[in-house]
């Protein structure tokens, strides 16, 4: 087997002299070479650019209308190696209370606008608490209205009359608010207190969103709250059940006004089934808005790609919405997100459209360290070349000492044996291989070596007088 040397040797010249030269730079800049691997390698860590593979998503209610877009978001972010898990719970208030303790695992959820009772009692302070994780906003996404679903023959027996026109004739009812956890209660109890309504002169139940469904239907019950995106399967079947009816807020602008987390909203004539005329004039609803809430450690990638999945599937038109209008960075209960804040401002990242996500996002994310680097390599960059200029200079000085040394034995050695070292020198150096631009040297040496040859074969000088 040939050694490395020898391999060298039956190369042809040119092709020897350029490997030689590639490693002579490579063994220069060696210790270059790996402070910059370091230094990224370090930046790397620090960042952490790349999102966990793994994000816990609080919905809601099954076969609600959280649940469904909890469906689709995990579709969106499958393609991107993210798998989304998705967490069950009875709805908004159980979503902030998971986002907020720190030992559970949910990173993201769905929230209503309003269902942070503790928030609005204790203010802005309350996400300061040591004790409970920060929250930031994704933005708002699709409106909420508030469903108030009725039987007509409650109205019928209870009133007098066909329909129920305003919330202060509920006295007597007997209401389904929506099971503890949900974000309906606490909203419906705001309207209850709006409008100086005694809880006492209503039958309030707390059951979850299917039970009480079919506690309506059965006539268990006179009347159920929903609060939810019509994407709901409950709400879409409701309002095309006989003998049920949806309760118009004629009053909608002033809760508006009262609750600045509501808008007013109006489901038009014939939205639901044009063909059937359902329904068969508009309905003036009250709206909270639905926001994608984040722990604020929660990475930064993960929340751009939830970000731009929300354009996605809330950008298009709905029944209370036209298209672009959703998401936004409006009617925000909690700080945005910076990476939101930026969506919102710019779009998705320039990068983007033309490199795959994954690499997108860790230029995206390294950038700033990578100019920080190359402002810290660009000095200690200008040794490397007087280092390999010195490298290749040595490989041809270093026989000067050699040569110098059997020149100054001249005399006091045998002229056969100093012949015989020169003859050394000079084979040695015959394999001495060096750029193009260094060659000058190295026929120097070569001529230097002769001279000194010239010098051991003249006579020696005759020192008698």
């Amino acid at each position: 087997m040939l050694t490395s040397s020898r391999l060298l040797a039956h190369m042809p010249q040119a092709l020897r002299h350029t490997l030689l030269s590639a490693r002579d730079l490579l063994v220069t800049a060696g210790p270059f070479l790996l402070i910059a691997l370091f230094l990224l390698t370090l930046a790397y860590f620090a960042l952490d650019p790349n999102p966990p593979r793994t994000v816990v998503l609080a919905t809601g209610a099954e076969q609600g209308a959280y649940a469904e877009f909890g469906k689709r978001y995990a579709a969106a972010l499958k393609p991107y190696g993210i798998k989304v898990e998705l967490r069950t719970t009875q709805g908004a208030a159980e979503n902030l209370a998971l986002l907020r303790d720190r030992a559970s695992n949910v990173d993201i959820a769905f929230v209503q606008g309003g269902a942070d009772e503790q928030r609005h009692q204790q203010g802005e302070k309350h996400d300061d608490d040591a004790n409970l994780a920060p929250l930031v906003s994704l933005g708002s996404l699709f409106y909420e209205p508030v469903w108030l679903f009725y039987r007509d023959e409650s109205a019928q027996r209870l009133l007098k009359a066909g329909t129920l026109g305003n919330l202060t004739q509920l006295a007597g009812w007997k209401l389904n608010i929506g099971a503890p956890g949900s974000g309906a209660p606490n909203l419906m109890r705001k309207l209850l207190d709006a409008n100086r309504i005694e809880a006492s002169t209503i039958t309030l139940v707390q059951q979850p969103q299917t039970p009480a469904v079919m506690s309506l239907l059965g006539g268990d019950i006179d009347a159920l709250v929903l609060a939810s995106a019509p994407e709901s399967l409950m709400v879409q079947m409701l309002l095309q059940t006989p003998g049920i009816t949806l309760f118009d807020f004629a009053q909608a602008e002033a809760y508006s006004r009262r609750f600045p987390f509501m808008s007013p909203v109006t489901l038009p004539r014939g939205v639901v089934d044009l063909a059937k005329d359902v329904p068969a004039s508009d309905v003036r609803l009250v709206a909270p808005t639905a926001t994608l809430v984040a722990k604020r450690g929660t990475h930064p990638a993960l929340l751009q790609l939830f970000v731009q999945a929300a354009q996605t599937i809330h950008g298009e038109a709905g029944w209370f919405q036209r298209k672009g209008e959703f998401p936004s960075a409006k009617n925000s209960e909690w700080p945005l997100s910076k990476e939101a804040e930026r969506f919102y401002r710019a779009g998705p990242p320039l990068l983007q459209h033309y490199l795959p996500f994954w690499l997108a996002n860790l230029v995206d994310r390294m950038w700033v360290a990578l100019v920080s680097i190359i402002a810290i390599l660009i000095p200690m960059s200008r040794i490397v070349p007087p280092l390999y200029e010195f490298r290749i200079r040595s490989r041809i000085f270093r026989w000067y000492g050699q040569l110098r040394a059997v020149e100054n034995a001249h005399g006091e050695r045998p002229t056969n044996e100093l012949m015989q070292d020169l003859d050394a020198i000079e084979a040695r150096v015959e394999n001495v291989t060096v750029p193009l631009s260094y060659t000058d040297e190295l026929y120097a040496l070569r001529s230097h070596i002769h001279l000194v040859r010239r010098k051991l074969q003249a006579p020696a000088p005759n020192l008698q007088s």
